[in-house]
């Protein structure tokens, strides 16, 4: 699942992983990603942290504290680029953060592959 409110970033990356062989959802906000979160439950989350309605933060702490959800890898995807909000993100269960202005799609999929196989 893409939870990202950039719809052209979260095409990019859907249209890479499905190439690489990965079923993709996308959410654009918070309170659309909950939802789909609440009728299924992903192998893997790639989440934005600053987004519409219900900031990845929020979505992050719901998954963290549901007991369906908080063995979901989600690998944070954000222009937040301060070592608090990475910290942040990592007590709520981050697995990954990547820097968007620094992302490279090669190693995105790469850690991907390394938490969802």
């Amino acid at each position: 699942m893409i939870i990202e409110d950039d719809h052209f970033l979260s095409s990019l990356m859907k249209a890479r992983l499905e190439k690489e062989g990965f079923m993709v959802v996308q959410a654009f906000d918070g309170e659309e990603a909950l939802q789909m979160l609440k009728a299924e439950i992903p192998a893997l989350v790639i989440l934005d942290l600053i987004m519409p309605k219900v900031t990845g933060f929020e979505v992050l702490q719901m998954i963290s504290i549901t007991p369906q959800l908080d063995k979901v890898p989600v690998v944070i995807v954000s222009n937040l680029a301060q070592d608090s909000d990475i910290e942040k993100a990592r007590q709520l269960g981050a697995r990954e953060y990547f820097i968007k202005v620094k992302i490279s799609i090669d190693d995105l999929v790469g850690k991907i592959k390394s938490l969802v196989v």
